[in-house]
Parts: structure tokens; sequence; C-alpha cells
């Protein structure tokens, strides 16, 4: 029996066995670490979902995170994917991911992914034909920045005729791992889209004052190792420009190619992300800007658990793809800002680069 007719037939057994179990689906979370953790209580609270069962390399941190777990929550080992899993959401540090999302999709289960670095993302966008071959769909970075800058990038897309120009930007870091990554990433060379081929350019170069929204407010960002532009230039065919760029202090721009000298905070504060749109209206130049604030564990959280909760309630099309390639957006929109991620719209005049003196 080929892979192929394994995912099937590993397919057709779940939906089987969800149909005769009360409560319905079957997930699998890997990582309790500040954003695992939250995915996990936000779906066992959830009555679409049956059993969630949740996975760590670290038993210290998975033993930690279980007191804020109910009772209906398993503990689990290893990486691989029971065929029986109906979903997986995968919230480890950034470049273990796809190896799990593999097991996931040869499980011929859905799967959900937080990462935030380039080479894992190209690695998840590979895997798109066997998860076709599977029937399966795999999201590919489902959390703050990638994730609801997809989203939103996406929703925002509807006032246009056609867009050129995307660019977003981030503030803020979640637990260890994220600001290990968001360490690395300042360090490293960025990947933009230009005038329809990739370029390189030196992390932490390109300051940009960028306002976000309250208490946030402006920052100055720099360019950074981060993968935005490979999931939105797919969904957006045409478009000229896509950027991505983090808030950093002079502090982490000089301290960046050095080892990180302390231990990171447990979680960080407060952060935002914005996503600004261009292009035509109606004949004319037409610019908007969209944003959220939120701590970016707690977002990453929301926008993960929100994306496969969606995901039980509308199987898209089976591959691998951000969340910028959703075809409606509104449902999930709405079930993010249920949980208290609440995207806004800057309203005023913006003066369009293109006429810029």
């Amino acid at each position: 029996m080929t892979d192929t007719q394994r995912g099937r037939a590993a397919r057709e057994r779940s939906e089987q066995e969800r149909e005769t179990q009360p409560g319905g689906v079957s997930v699998v979370v890997f990582g309790a670490g500040a954003t695992g953790a939250r995915i996990v209580r936000m779906l066992a609270a959830s009555a679409r979902v049956g059993s969630v069962e949740v996975r760590d390399t670290d038993s210290t941190r998975l033993q930690e995170a279980s007191s804020s777990f109910d009772d209906t929550v398993v503990l689990g080992r290893g990486s691989d994917v029971p065929d029986s899993t109906d979903l997986v959401v995968v919230a480890t540090p950034a470049g273990t991911q796809a190896a799990v999302a593999r097991n996931a999709v040869r499980a011929a289960a859905a799967a959900v992914t937080t990462t935030n670095e380039i080479i894992e993302t190209r690695d998840l966008l590979a895997l798109d034909q066997q998860a076709r071959q599977h029937g399966v769909p795999l999201v590919v970075g489902a959390g703050f920045m990638p994730g609801l800058t997809c989203l939103l990038a996406r929703a925002g897309a509807a006032e246009f005729d056609s867009i050129d120009e995307i660019h977003v930007a981030k503030v803020g870091t979640g637990g260890p791992a994220c600001a290990r990554q968001h360490h690395r990433a300042l360090s490293s060379l960025a990947i933009d889209w230009r005038d329809g081929r990739w370029t390189r350019r030196p992390g932490g170069s390109g300051r940009e004052l960028c306002w976000f929204p309250d208490p946030v407010a402006g920052r100055d960002c720099y360019r950074g190792a981060l993968p935005d532009a490979l999931l939105l230039v797919p969904a957006f065919p045409g478009v000229d420009r896509v950027t991505a760029r983090m808030a950093a202090t002079r502090r982490d721009r000089l301290t960046a190619p050095l080892p990180m000298m302390r231990r990171p905070h447990p979680e960080g504060g407060v952060g935002a992300v914005r996503v600004e749109l261009r292009g035509w209206r109606d004949s004319g130049r037409h610019v908007v800007v969209l944003g959220a604030q939120a701590r970016p564990a707690e977002g990453a959280a929301i926008v993960a658990a929100s994306t496969a909760l969606h995901l039980i309630d509308h199987r898209p099309e089976p591959g691998a793809a951000g969340l910028a390639s959703i075809a409606s957006p509104d449902g999930l929109l709405r079930q993010v800002a249920a949980r208290r991620l609440r995207p806004c719209k800057f309203e005023g005049f913006a003066l369009s680069r293109d006429f810029a003196v």
C-alpha cells in the first residue's frame, strides 16, 4: 500500500470514528509553551472538540503547563501522529515544525502550524503536493505575524480593484523561543518581493517609522529574516512589492550578531501588528492600514486555535498555504474577534508614496 493509499484509508477511518464519537474531533497539540498552552485551553473549551492531547519535548514544561488544563486534556509523548487524529496544531519552536507537519499529513490529519522562520516556511509549503495527495489542508504560519497579518491582508483586499503593494510589520515577542527567533531574524538576511523577483537585504537595515494601534503607537522598524512575503506573494498574483519589518531598539540592532546575553523573559509584553495595502480603486490610488494589538503569544494562540476550529467547520481545499490564501476570511476574523483579538483600521488621510514630494 502506498503512502497516499494509507493516508486516504487513515482519513476514512478517522471520519468514521468521528461520526461515532460524541463531541467530534480528536486534536493533538505539539508544544506547551506560552502559545501552545493557550491553544490547548481554547480547544479543550470548545464543544466541537472531542479530545485534546498535548505533547512537548520538555517534560518539565509539560508538567508545569498541565496545571492550567482541565481533566479532559491528555499528556502525550513523541512526534508521531496517530491515525485516529483529525487535527494537529504545531506550536513548537521554529525549526522543529516541518517534521511534525509531515507526520500529520501522512496520517491524513489537517494541520495548523505557527512558524515564523523562512527556511521552515519553505519546507512546509513544499508539502503542498503531499497534502493534496492525502486530501488534507496544511495551514502555514497561523500565528500573530505571519498569521493575523495574512488574514488582515486578505480582508483588506476586498476594498481594492487591484493591489500592488503589501507592507507588514510587528512589535514584540511571545515566549522564550519566539524571543530567540526574533534575535536571529534581526541579524539574518531579509527577503522582499520587488517587481516580480525576490531580493535579499541585510537584517537591521531599512529603518521605517511605523504606527501601530495604541498603546504601542510609533516604533522604528527594520528588515529581518521574516517569512511573510513567501505566504503573501502566492496569494496576491500580480503584486509588485511585499515587505516585512520588525520593531527593534538600538541595543537590539547592536547585539543582534552576538549570542543572547541573558535568558529571555517567560513572555513579552504588549505587542502589535500592522498591515498596509496599496493599490487601485475606482481608477484612483487607495491605501488601507489595518492592525491589532495583543501579547504576541496570546495573539498567536488565538489565531491558531481559531484557525483549527475553522478547519473543523469549513473543510477547505487540500494543500499547503498561508491564511492569505483563504477564500473568505470573514468567518475566521469573527472567531478571532470573539476571543478579544479585535483588528482595527486606521481612519484618516494617508499620503501615497507615489505622489509624495
